[in-house]
């Protein structure tokens, strides 16, 4: 009786994987999670993988994530409390109860009065330790299920505000009602949440309309890979 040799790629992979993928936009994180386990066993053969990432992204928002095979998994609390380096697209004049495009505008606010001192003099002032108070629409869990699936309902829950650190805002571009910020801050961060309080704190509305993750800890947006080009490698291999 002979033994059957090892594929040294199933190794590979078994053995622990680190990989930077770019998620793109209106993927869920499981979603990325799901193709690359899929792909591994597809492509390779390997019929049971453990796969996991370091920190969801809403779908709405695309960029950095990183995703672990195999006994690299245990690695991943690791790198979830790195902070993380965001591109925000951000609307002033109105509102959504999401605090971004999930649902649709539901007030609308004068904003000529915004000046570029007065968005600098806002962000210094969400520079720094924070309390902030998760989006109703988000993954929060309240009573056993997600702060969502209360708010899909129409039923909005108490979330309590949580401890959070903003290292720094910087402004790219302004040309209002828009604006893009390069926002560096501590995991947990809604930035969601960030932009609805710049709109209160400016006295008027704001919501989040594109959200690109950058860095998380030392690992760059521009050292991913796309999940196209993560499969093309794997039928190279």
């Amino acid at each position: 009786m002979t033994n059957t040799p090892i594929d040294p790629r199933h190794e590979q992979w078994l053995g622990g994987q680190l990989l930077l993928l770019d998620k793109p936009l209106e993927w869920s994180s499981f979603d990325l999670v799901r193709k690359v386990r899929a792909s591994l066993k597809y492509h390779l053969g390997i019929k049971k993988i453990k796969v996991g990432h370091a920190g969801t992204l809403d779908p709405l928002a695309s960029g950095l994530m990183i995703i672990c095979t195999g006994r690299a998994t245990k690695k991943l609390v690791e790198f979830q409390d790195l902070d993380k380096e965001y591109l925000a697209k951000v609307r002033f004049g109105a509102t959504t109860p999401s605090y971004d495009l999930e649902t649709e505008v539901d007030k609308t606010y004068p904003f000529e009065h915004i000046t570029e001192e007065n968005l600098l003099s806002c962000f210094t002032a969400f520079t720094g330790p924070q309390m902030q108070i998760p989006p109703q629409f988000s993954a929060k869990r309240i009573e056993g299920k997600r702060a969502y699936e209360h708010a899909r309902r129409g039923i909005k829950a108490e979330l309590p505000a949580q401890a959070v650190v903003v290292n720094e805002i910087e402004l790219i571009t302004h040309q209002l009602p828009d604006i893009t910020a390069r926002i560096s801050c501590s995991k947990g961060t809604y930035v969601r949440s960030l932009a609805h309080d710049w709109g209160q704190h400016l006295k008027t509305g704001a919501h989040l309309t594109g959200l690109i993750r950058t860095r998380i800890g030392p690992f760059k947006l521009e050292d991913a890979q796309s999940i196209k080009n993560f499969e093309k490698n794997l039928l190279e291999m």
